[in-house]
């Protein structure tokens, strides 16, 4: 899954601190993660957030767009505290302000986007864990997981799988059964694309209306119909009485005539001339 999500791609850049979690380099330039080193980072994370009694002392900062709904989700999942969007200066350290916060524990997404928040943290001696590429930055970082931070479908993924190991550890979900969460639930979710897939979902939904018509129209019985009563057959002439078929079905469809139903509003006439008595 690390490798499907493209979690092991890193950047040309590489930080002289994140050197031990490089595999090696390819001929285009491109370092490449140890995704053993990834996940062994993301077990160590997890216990460390277990390790927090209160859930609710652990805070998920996202700036970024592509990691704010992976953010929101990770919370929901562990009973923590996100921040999605832009960090507001002071949220750690001045108590004055709307949205103060005490945590105990932070994870970030991205230590360059977030380093005002990293910054905050370490003046309140709050440990932080924190998503690394290759070229991101250590400073004041306490657990760094070497992961791509910049494709969503990489932060994703390693927020669910954290959160899934989270949920082990605490006893939430069995170990040796597949949790039902799907990970696609974590996944940024473009809002053109959602336009796109809402659009092509009602023309689907006009396609299957127009086909439905067209088999009722080809399929249904739109004649006049008759039985042994003296209605209309299939044909569109008279069981009995020898009318006409013109006439009958001016007859039913007539808007203007009084009460058709009633046999003394109407007689037909016997001669055959179509004519009326």
């Amino acid at each position: 899954m690390l490798i499907a999500a493209q979690s092991h791609i890193g950047s040309k850049n590489c930080d002289s601190k994140m050197i031990p979690y490089v595999y090696k380099r390819r001929i285009d330039g491109i370092h490449l993660i140890n995704i053993g080193k990834t996940w062994e980072k993301l077990v160590l994370a997890a216990r460390v957030i277990v390790a927090i009694e209160n859930p609710a002392d652990v805070v998920v900062i996202a700036a970024r767009p592509y990691a704010q709904r992976a953010a929101l989700k990770f919370a929901n999942f562990t009973q923590s505290q996100a921040i999605a969007g832009r960090f507001t200066p002071g949220t750690f350290t001045n108590y004055i302000t709307q949205s103060f916060r005490e945590p105990r524990l932070l994870i970030v997404t991205d230590p360059r986007t977030d380093h005002r928040a990293i910054r905050e943290a370490a003046y309140g001696n709050i440990p932080v864990i924190a998503f690394c590429d290759t070229d991101s930055p250590l400073k004041y970082v306490d657990v760094a997981i070497p992961i791509n931070n910049k494709v969503k479908h990489s932060i994703g993924l390693g927020l669910w799988l954290l959160a899934r190991e989270v949920l082990r550890i605490r006893g939430t979900i069995q170990r040796d059964s597949p949790w039902d969460v799907m990970v696609d639930l974590f996944f940024y979710r473009d809002p053109e694309e959602v336009e796109h897939e809402a659009e092509e979902t009602e023309e689907a939904e006009e396609a299957t209306a127009t086909d439905k018509f067209q088999i009722q129209e080809a399929g249904g019985n739109w004649d006049v119909s008759a039985d042994a009563a003296g209605n209309w057959d299939t044909a569109g002439t008279a069981a009995v009485g020898g009318v006409n078929p013109d006439i009958a079905a001016l007859a039913l469809t007539n808007p203007t005539a009084e009460n058709w139903d009633s046999p003394a509003a109407v007689e037909w006439g016997t001669t055959g001339d179509n004519s009326w008595a």
